[in-house]
């Protein structure tokens, strides 16, 4: 196996069990390993302190799927830990109420690059890595033995590819291609989910717990999803009681499946209202109009891609959260969110913080949020933790 020798002091990072390997980090490459394939990584003392995979397009040169014990990266590896992420979802996920999820979150679930959601009877698999794709026939075949009656459908079509050195690639891996939508069932909702086309994987799984508590809080409310998508809010909003819901999203399509949603489910929908158009520009528009509602969700897309985009996108941030405080009645509530991975929770905080100085508002947060439980943060992995969300109360 060829190896990798890290830089002295390089290996710390690897000591606290962060799986990134960086290029700077490396001292030199003993051997020649084909893109994805297994390196044993060594300190400059020659101390063996894992296994990786090489990703020689990619800043992040390796990494890790294993630390300390010699285990070989095998079939039987990726087996075990899909198993075990496997086993870890069936104990956390009702299947009475949601047959929705994450089965394995890449790093978290110590398997780098490789995401995979489940959808009733539809698994849908990012290859987003070189370790990734270079095990993507083992993957593959594991899945297809662990799920012998589910239809696989690849969406490897992520800038993280790119990053990586691997050109986009989707559709049905071995099997038929799914419906253009599939129905399924989260907290006893339904939902039309576009694997195909849709954001991500097709549908904001991270959200359902948010969801779940957002529903809580809207009996009798006028409410305002900001970001909307395919509606997941609003349908949670409707259910528990709103008054008036507005979805607002410049994509139409996801529009026409969120009114599908909201109809599929059996609400009232003059009850029910959208916009198709720029967030920024209707906030304001609002404001200018004096518009005012009970309850916001802001749910926007990562505005941050990467560390040098954190400037702008603590404006766009502020921004849109200056605005909706301005819209809220006394007593309203702001489910406010940043699902970009470089915005820490305590800068995230003091964005929404100076937005309420601005607004002239008072503001008490009533609870943190952040992904559901399917979607694990790893404490040694910073970045694992990237959804982040604040309800707060607004006087």
């Amino acid at each position: 196996m060829p190896d990798l020798v890290l830089h002295r002091g390089r290996e710390n990072s690897v000591l606290r069990r962060h799986p990134w390997i960086f290029s700077g980090a490396v001292q030199r490459l003993n051997g020649n390993p084909a893109s994805g394939e297994s390196v044993r990584v060594l300190d400059s003392h020659g101390h063996v302190l894992g296994y990786a995979a090489w990703s020689p397009a990619s800043q992040i040169r390796a990494r890790m799927w294993s630390f300390g014990a010699d285990i070989p990266i095998d079939r039987a590896f990726l087996q075990r830990r899909i198993d075990a992420a496997q086993e870890w979802r069936a104990s956390i996920v009702d299947a009475a109420q949601t047959n929705a999820y994450r089965l394995i979150s890449s790093e978290a679930d110590g398997l780098p690059g490789l995401i995979v959601d489940q959808y009733d009877s539809v698994l849908v698999c990012q290859f987003l890595s070189a370790g990734a794709e270079y095990q993507r026939e083992h993957i593959l075949d594991i899945l297809q033995e662990r799920f012998p009656s589910a239809l696989l459908y690849e969406r490897s079509d992520t800038d993280a590819r790119e990053k990586e050195g691997l050109p986009p690639r989707s559709g049905a891996c071995r099997t038929v291609d799914p419906t253009e939508t599939i129905m399924i069932v989260e907290n006893g909702l339904r939902f039309h989910v576009d694997v195909r086309n849709g954001h991500k994987t097709g549908f904001y799984l991270d959200q359902r717990d948010n969801r779940a508590l957002f529903r809580r809080y809207c009996r009798d409310a006028d409410v305002l999803n900001c970001f909307s998508y395919t509606g997941g809010f609003a349908v949670a909003a409707l259910s528990g009681g709103a008054r008036q819901v507005t979805d607002v999203d410049v994509s139409t399509e996801a529009l026409r499946l969120a009114e599908e949603n909201v109809r599929g489910n059996g609400f009232d929908t003059s009850r029910y209202a959208q916009i198709e158009g720029d967030v920024f520009h209707f906030l304001r528009s609002c404001r200018d109009s004096r518009k005012q509602f009970d309850v916001i969700v802001l749910d926007p897309p990562k505005f941050a891609a990467s560390a040098s985009q954190l400037e702008r996108a603590a404006r766009g941030y502020k921004d849109i959260n200056l605005l909706a405080l301005k819209l809220l009645k006394p007593g309203g509530l702001l489910f406010t969110f940043s699902c970009s991975g470089h915005m820490t929770e305590p800068l995230f905080r003091k964005i929404v913080s100076d937005a309420a100085v601005d607004a002239e508002r008072e503001v008490h947060v009533l609870s943190l949020m952040t992904q559901a439980a399917d979607h694990p943060v790893a404490l040694h992995i910073p970045e694992s933790w990237y959804l982040k969300g604040l309800l707060c109360r607004v006087d």
